[in-house]
């Protein structure tokens, strides 16, 4: 599981050594200008449109006519130009400014006929415009393009939207984040409007390894706070990268990679973070193996706000693991369990039932979920003792899976969208999960318990929160005359002997971070929070943030006015000493 690659931050140093010149991002993708491709499409229908009208208006213009007197008198330009303007758009409004001769009307005759023929060209030449799959792609880009301008919120830039990229923007709409999203799969990018996103997401059908379309989606902009690389495609999220490093490498990259060669490429443009998912659930497995409870705190502070508290599982301490397995993720496993003090022994699926009889665990790890599925269900019927270990290649067979519930299951874009979420969600929540994976068993049991009776058994909201004058103007104002404590923040504004439904993970001051914080301990202006609340109740602390009569309050247990003017009546207010 210590793969230096999992988390390595920009360093200077590279990024001098990388990027000698900045040079400005592109935004000008490819076939992006609906305006060029239609006036490139409809040239000779309107070529063709205006050829007839013209040659309509000055024909009419030059037939003989007569005047309501017999005497003969010709259309003027205009009035060619107005009768053919109503005429050859089909509408009709007679014959002005008198009566026409055969002539005229045999003209008028002919230039309807060739009128319509045209229009109908022109018309049908649109139509299929319309219709057109690089057309429509233009306009979807500009379109595209111009929602990213406008947007005035912080966002990240999902580039890639599969089980993985949608996992971490559902997380982030519920914590009323916006990002931008990017895929080469149309259907992905069309499934944003179904997917019951409170916020309207750009979405759009390309391919994110191009710099123009991480320009067009954002990349340039004040507001984009990271880039996730969350694609299929282990090149072109090395290409995301690459890009995003020699282009703005202020911003940071979260990478999907399942290729050690290119896990390393990527550490040499800065990376922030790179997740293995065959790797990483090595590591995870021989955590739930070694250290249970702490394997139970991580796994559930990294699922979604609410999800219930996992039951830890039970295996022998040491023993045999029968691995059937296929490629990397046989590798990788096997690497962790060996590591980790256990025997591996590798069984493959087309020589029938492994021998698990003297196992203590089975991994079923094929490509197959058929195959995995069949395989540990005999060893659940004939050694229900021994520990399964499933991977589940399709999401389609998610209920299956649920049904037969093994001791652990491996879902590599669920693994890779909860690790990414975690580490952009707050900027200290994989902070303390990394802390917490060093520490041991009794640490996680107390700390699950008090986060229990805290925020109750569903995964608590991570939240954070920073003690300055916009942030929390009251608690500024109190704490430079008077001192407060983190278990005074958290008191009820309406009872101060009840607390409100928030946990104080981590506290951050002068750049030191300090993991599970007393609630005894001092806060200071400045100080960084780390909560995991109830779903929406730290908008309970608002009004200990905000109001100094509430501050007062959770602090000395006084009754203050709520109101300026009331408290100046009653000459009540903050002393200074």
């Amino acid at each position: 599981m210590a793969n230096p690659l999992l988390f390595v931050r920009p360093l200077l140093r590279l990024q001098s050594v990388l990027r000698r010149l900045p040079v400005a991002i592109p935004t000008d993708a490819p076939t992006t200008d609906a305006i060029f491709l239609m006036l490139r499409r409809m040239r000779w229908p309107l070529i063709s449109l205006i050829l007839v009208f013209s040659f309509s208006v000055f024909g009419l213009a030059a037939t003989p006519g007569l005047d309501p007197d017999g005497h003969p008198r010709k259309l003027t330009v205009f009035e060619s130009f107005y009768v053919m303007s109503y005429t050859a758009t089909t509408i009709g409004f007679g014959e002005i400014p008198y009566p026409f001769t055969t002539q005229q009307r045999l003209w008028v005759t002919m230039t309807i006929y060739a009128t319509v023929i045209v229009w109908a060209f022109a018309i049908g030449t649109m139509l299929a415009l319309f219709q057109d799959e690089m057309f429509r792609d233009a306009v979807h880009g500009q379109r595209f393009a111009r929602k990213v301008r406008v947007l005035r919120d912080d966002f990240h830039i999902l580039a890639g939207y599969g089980q993985a990229g949608r996992m971490v923007g559902r997380g982030l709409d519920r914590l009323g984040r916006r990002f931008v999203a990017v895929d080469r799969h149309g259907g992905r990018i069309d499934s944003l409007g179904t997917d019951g996103l409170s916020a309207d997401v750009p979405g759009l059908e390309a391919d994110a390894a191009n710099p123009a379309v991480l320009g067009m989606a954002g990349l340039g902009s004040a507001n984009c706070q990271g880039v996730l690389a969350l694609t299929d495609d282990d090149d072109a999220n090395l290409a995301i990268v690459q890009a995003v490093h020699l282009l703005k490498p202020d911003v940071p990259v979260v990478a999907r990679c399942a290729n050690r060669e290119i896990a390393e490429h990527m550490a040499a443009f800065g990376a922030a973070a790179i997740i293995n998912a065959y790797d990483r659930f090595g590591g995870y497995l021989t955590l739930a193996l070694r250290r249970p409870a702490v394997y139970q705190l991580v796994a559930w502070l990294m699922s979604p706000p609410g999800t219930a508290l996992p039951d830890r599982g039970e295996v022998e301490s040491e023993g045999l693991w029968v691995v059937c397995a296929e490629g990397q993720f046989r590798d990788e496993i096997a690497r962790d369990l060996r590591a980790a003090g256990f025997e591996v022994e590798f069984a493959s699926a087309d020589n029938g039932h492994p021998d698990v009889s003297r196992a203590v665990g089975f991994v079923g790890g094929t490509d197959r979920d058929t195959v995995n599925l069949a395989l540990a269900a005999e060893v659940r019927t004939e050694f229900p003792e021994v520990f399964i270990c499933l991977r589940q290649s399709s999401t389609t067979r998610t209920r299956l899976y649920e049904a037969f519930s093994p001791d652990s299951l491996f879902v590599p874009t669920d693994l890779v969208g909860r690790e990414a979420f975690a580490r952009i969600s707050t900027p200290r929540t994989w902070a303390f999960l990394e802390h917490a994976m060093e520490q041991d068993d009794a640490w996680a049991e107390d700390l699950v318990r008090r986060l229990v009776d805290r925020c109750g058994s569903g995964s608590p909201e991570p939240y954070g929160l920073v003690l300055n004058a916009k942030s929390a103007p009251a608690v500024v104002r109190w704490l430079r005359h008077h001192p407060a404590t983190i278990g005074d923040l958290l008191r009820r504004p309406d009872d101060r002997d009840q607390v409100t439904a928030n946990f104080p993970v981590s506290l951050t001051r002068e750049g030191r971070s300090y993991f599970d914080p007393g609630e005894d301990t001092e806060v200071k202006e400045g100080d960084e929070w780390l909560l995991g609340s109830r779903r929406h109740s730290h908008r309970d602390l608002s009004e200990v943030l905000f109001n100094d009569g509430v501050i007062e309050y959770v602090v000395t247990g006084n009754q203050v006015p709520s109101t300026w003017i009331w408290r100046k009546l009653t000459r009540r207010g903050y002393t200074t000493s």
